[in-house]
């Protein structure tokens, strides 16, 4: 007698279908944009943990400061450029139905004599409110955004935030910071450079400044010198004359427990470099450390390829091949100035900044009050 089946055997098995994952709630989602002399930039974000989660992202050249330097205006093109760019910002946003935004524009706008008509046509063409920010609030959103990426072994920091019209730089005392504390109160920079009295530790702006030459304004001021090399040094020497005023530029500081953080699309562009990436990816970039005699190497490359070869190498890429050897002039004066040989890239800014801020007042972030 054939033994009894056991009853279902053989029948196809019950498929379990995992659930589709949920659409992130528009009431957590907060959004960054940056407009920049150079770029146009957006980040949507949810709050996760103590850090937050990228759920769409926007990035173009427009070049919103081309010719700003010698008309003193935004010009028509660049203007209809950046609002085309702004419309895909807005429909992105519309299609999230993002309620936490900050839409901000920094050093081309300030300079402008028509920016207040710009940011009104903006609004009539997208519905988009932007704010101007002050030097001190790009440079403050710039350090918060690279709080992760300080060492619990540093004393004293210098974040240096390389724009398209202006760079930044804040010289931060943490020696009177428990060590373990030290990125939590870079954090609580959000409130302000010098916050009301408060029972947490706390990190002392020495001194901050605005410098007026980014990677585009500064390319600007040159344009007119044909060698390359020459140009190069005129560059670096150039910004170097404009950091006089800064106090810690003048003082001797010690090397042990001396941190450079630098943000901005020359340091990630060197950073790839360095490492030969054939593809840019930020998780190899982002809190790389560089010593200087890396980046040295790099910036001799880029003015052994010539402005020719600059075109054609992928880590530069057609959008940053015209504004690179500024950038590069700028990050050798800064390296020549301090006392360090090791350079933290940050793959972070004003955007990150933006966000931390935004949720950080609102107290969605976890770990700790920032």
């Amino acid at each position: 007698m054939a033994p009894k089946r056991p009853e279902g055997a053989g029948a196809f098995p019950i498929p379990v279908e995992s659930p589709a994952p949920k659409p992130p709630d528009p009431s957590e989602l907060y959004a960054a944009l940056d407009l920049g002399t150079n770029s146009c930039r957006m980040l949507v974000a949810q709050p996760k943990g103590s850090q937050f989660h990228v759920v769409d992202s926007f990035s173009k050249s427009v070049q919103l400061g081309a010719g700003l330097e010698k008309s003193g205006r935004l010009s028509r093109s660049s203007m209809a450029r950046t609002i085309q760019a702004l419309r895909i910002c807005q429909q992105k946003l519309k299609r999230h139905k993002v309620k936490h935004m900050r839409l901000v524009t920094t050093e081309a706008c300030r300079r402008a004599k028509n920016s207040r008509e710009f940011i009104r046509q903006v609004r009539r063409e997208t519905g988009l409110q932007l704010d101007i920010i002050k030097p001190e609030e790009e440079a403050r959103l710039a350090v918060i955004s690279c709080a992760p990426l300080v060492s619990t072994k540093t004393e004293q920091l210098l974040v240096v935030d390389i724009g398209g019209g202006s760079t930044e730089l804040v010289w931060i005392d943490l020696s009177s910071v428990p060590p373990r504390e030290r990125p939590r109160a870079i954090m609580r920079l959000h409130a302000g450079f010098h916050p009301p009295e408060s029972p947490f530790p706390a990190a002392k702006v020495v001194d901050w400044i605005s410098v007026p030459l980014g990677v585009a304004t500064l390319r600007d001021q040159f344009s007119d010198v044909e060698d390359d090399a020459a140009r190069f040094a005129l560059m670096s020497w150039f910004f170097e004359e404009n950091l006089s005023e800064f106090a810690p530029y003048k003082d001797e500081q010690e090397r042990e427990g001396f941190q450079i953080i630098g943000t901005s699309g020359t340091v990630t562009t060197v950073a790839a470099s360095h490492l030969g990436l054939k593809r840019y990816d930020r998780t190899k970039v982002d809190g790389l450390r560089m010593t200087s005699d890396q980046i040295d190497r790099v910036i001799r490359g880029y003015l052994d390829l010539g402005a020719a070869g600059r075109r054609a190498d992928p880590r530069i890429g057609m959008d940053r091949q015209a504004l690179i050897m500024s950038g590069s002039a700028i990050l050798q004066a800064l390296m020549r100035c301090w006392p360090t040989d090791r350079l933290s890239v940050a793959d972070r800014g004003l955007r990150e900044g933006l966000l931390y801020a935004q949720m950080s007042a609102n107290g969605v972030l976890e770990d700790g009050p920032f």
